[in-house]
């Protein structure tokens, strides 16, 4: 279930609450007169089905609530309420498959933005990751993906290109690039240094590599394995599971590439070096092309369901 509170001007408030009372899969409707101060206006509250939540959140921007009031969204973790069980029933298809997207464009916003935050993890990351390149260290490269924060502005691109967003795609982009190319620079000088103080060696990045030699050695594999992480890292995001998405963390080749690729640049190694490179593009590659599928299908998929169930003679939300 969802928790909707809104700030309604009193001109909408009848408005709103007969969308939200014809709505499938709503309850608990609480009005607040006045209450309001900044904005000032009614208050409303409602709980909705996950199910029905992108459609409600769409008439009411229609009725331009969001413009000249404000609706804030919450995820309800616990619902003890048999009215709220009866409105999930009645709610159209199951909640893991609802695609909120007012909620996804929010949260990819977020971590799509280039921050000092965002550049910081990413640095730290890759220094951490070209740790484990010359140690050939598994566990390094493997704390190092779960670090990096780069599956946020991947995810903005993705959603950026199925809502048609083209300042979302923008910044997402900027902050990949920015991030990945501050990243391999500051990774470039801290390589350097481990040299100067004899932590790391040419020979070391030259030696066998059981365990980290595939980062600068692609195969059809690293685009296959992109794809897959891609999906689920979709999924994962549309479902709210964060679970999935750390797996998702550790099992692309991003980072540890990055790194490889800034290591071997400091020693001159251009093979290794290009060899990287590629490897980064990729897996960048795969990601985003899974991740708009995914989301286009999820669209599709969800629109076909909701247009059956109207077929069947019910309606989820009147058309405003």
């Amino acid at each position: 279930m969802l928790h909707l509170r809104m700030i309604v001007p009193p001109d909408r408030t009848r408005a709103a609450v007969e969308v939200i009372e014809s709505t499938v899969g709503t309850t608990h409707v609480v009005v607040l007169p006045d209450a309001a101060r900044d904005p000032s206006g009614d208050v409303v509250l409602c709980d909705v089905a996950r199910e029905a939540g992108d459609e409600l959140l769409k008439a009411l921007r229609a009725l331009k609530i969001d413009q000249d009031g404000s609706i804030a969204v919450d995820d309800i973790d616990l619902s003890l309420s048999t009215r709220a069980d009866r409105a999930e029933k009645e709610a159209p298809g199951e909640p893991a498959d609802a695609v909120i997207w007012e909620q996804l464009t929010g949260a990819t916003h977020e971590e799509s933005t280039l921050s000092i935050t965002y550049s910081a993890f990413m640095i730290l990351a890759t220094m951490i990751a070209a740790c484990g390149v010359v140690l050939d260290n598994a566990v390094l490269i493997v704390g190092a993906m779960a670090v990096g924060p780069e599956f946020g502005p991947l995810a903005g691109v993705c959603t950026a290109v199925v809502r048609r967003e083209p300042r979302l795609a923008a910044r997402s982009l900027t902050a990949l690039l920015v991030g990945f190319a501050a990243a391999i620079a500051a990774t470039t000088v801290f390589s350097l240094g481990m040299d100067a103080l004899d932590l790391f060696s040419e020979s070391l990045l030259d030696g066998e590599r059981p365990n980290t030699g595939f980062i600068w050695q692609p195969d059809p594999f690293s685009f296959v394995v992109a794809v897959l992480a891609g999906v689920a890292g979709t999924l994962s995001l549309t479902s709210a599971k964060s679970g999935a998405l750390v797996g998702v963390a550790i099992s692309v080749t991003t980072v540890p590439a990055g790194a490889n690729a800034a290591v071997a640049l400091s020693y001159g190694e251009f093979g290794q070096m290009w060899g990287s490179t590629e490897q980064l593009l990729l897996n960048l590659l795969g990601i985003m092309l899974a991740g708009i599928l995914t989301l286009y299908a999820q669209k599709l998929l969800w629109r076909t369901q909701r247009g059956r169930w109207r077929r069947a003679g019910r309606r989820a939300v009147p058309r405003v």
